[in-house]
């Protein structure tokens, strides 16, 4: 049964401070710390250090106050307290599945027009890794017609502030920062509980390509958050110009969203495919720097009855990738409101799988998590009209 919970529980650090105009130091660069050192007061030759422990106080320790920061001065630490805030994203809800899978409504703090505007955020815990989808945009400008996501227009992209404050709202809610870790009695194996990002939430990565690019710099920094760059994979449905781009200047692994064996049936499941084909997609793949068997590209599949999932999509598919050092993902149709997709039987998918796995790739069929919450994948979406109370999931209130 899905459990649906209102708010974090008060005591959780990191709760949105309403009417709060302070600007944030999250999402900053250490230069930009710096600049805002500057801009209290803090002379310029101390700025570097002054920086490098906040850097170390927000992305490593994960505290939200500035009073906290024992090894700063406390006249330094009330001046930082009275100019900037250490914040997170509101929590509007959030429901957990009969799975363990986490999503988090969350509401962002007003934009320039005084707007707040809302995302949604995926923790889908495994025995072996916990994975954190987040988004990139609100909205999304793509319109990919199996997409939950894709229905809801595009309103903005998201700050390096917003993209990274759902990694260290999540840190929050599950007691990932590294006090946390070591007062549980029972940590999990890999010895964090977010072990992997995945930028498979709403938006298309590729076209937030600098806010993006910053909030991974400082996920993965060693000295903060210290995300490896091998345990955070970049979704994109296909931009083309930006692919050899990403691979240079944000290093992650990549996933395509692919779904179509031909242009035909791409240009209508994937419709960006009008503007870059396949074979100008898998040029760019196969350019992807630092492309190797142990860096491979993973191949999003969506199986569709009926639409992309016979053995000869299967046969086509292994030979548009001959060559590309690949993983293939088979996604079971995950249904939301209103579409008009079904998902494949399972034999088909069975028999799908066999063809690919044959012709020498991988190709796990992915365990769709979160479905009562509608929190699996192409699933997203957070238009402001949320689910009223009676149209929810049966859920147990916690507050």
């Amino acid at each position: 049964m899905a459990t649906l919970i209102s708010s974090l529980p008060d005591h959780l650090p990191g709760r949105y401070i309403q009417n709060d105009t302070r600007p944030t130091l999250v999402g900053l660069s250490r230069e930009e710390l710096m600049e805002a050192l500057g801009r209290v007061g803090v002379p310029e030759k101390q700025r570097r250090m002054r920086a490098n422990q906040l850097w170390h106080w927000i992305y490593h320790k994960g505290v939200t106050e500035f009073s906290v920061m024992t090894n700063i001065a406390r006249e330094l630490r009330e001046k930082l307290g009275d100019a900037y805030q250490i914040s997170r994203p509101e929590v509007v809800t959030e429901q957990k599945s009969s799975d363990g899978t986490r999503k988090w409504l969350l509401r962002l703090a007003p934009d320039e027009r005084g707007q707040r505007h809302e995302i949604e955020t995926v923790y889908i815990p495994e025995e072996d890794r916990g994975t954190l989808c987040i988004s990139s945009q609100v909205g999304c400008t793509l319109t990919c017609t199996f997409c939950h996501t894709g229905t809801q227009k595009l309103v903005r992209n998201l700050t390096s502030e917003e993209i990274v404050g759902q990694i260290m709202l999540a840190r929050d809610a599950i007691n990932d920062w590294p006090e946390d870790l070591a007062a549980n009695p029972q940590p999990p194996s890999s010895g964090r509980y977010i072990t992997n990002v995945v930028l498979m939430g709403m938006g298309e990565p590729l076209y937030n390509f600098d806010h993006v690019k910053q909030a991974m710099e400082i996920a993965s920094d060693g000295d903060g958050i210290s995300l490896s760059k091998r345990r955070i994979t970049l979704s994109t449905s296909g931009v083309v110009p930006e692919i050899v781009r990403a691979g240079d200047e944000i290093g992650t692994m990549l996933a395509i969203s692919l779904h179509g064996t031909t242009d035909e049936i791409r240009n209508k499941l994937v419709p960006l495919n009008k503007k870059y084909p396949l074979a100008e997609l898998l040029a760019a793949c196969r350019a992807y720097p630092g492309l190797s068997n142990a860096r491979r590209i993973t191949f999003e599949y969506v199986m569709l009855k009926g639409v992309n999932d016979t053995p000869e999509d299967a046969k086509r598919l292994v030979k548009l990738l001959a060559g590309i050092p690949a993983k293939i993902n088979l996604i079971p149709f995950n249904p939301w409101p209103g579409t008009q997709y079904e998902c494949s039987d399972w034999d088909t998918i069975e028999r799908f799988a066999e063809i690919v796995n044959k012709a020498g790739y991988a190709s796990p069929v992915r365990t769709p998590r979160g479905r009562d919450i509608m929190a699996a994948c192409g699933q997203l979406k957070s238009e402001s009209q949320r689910m009223r109370a009676k149209d929810r999931p049966a859920a147990d209130a916690h507050g």
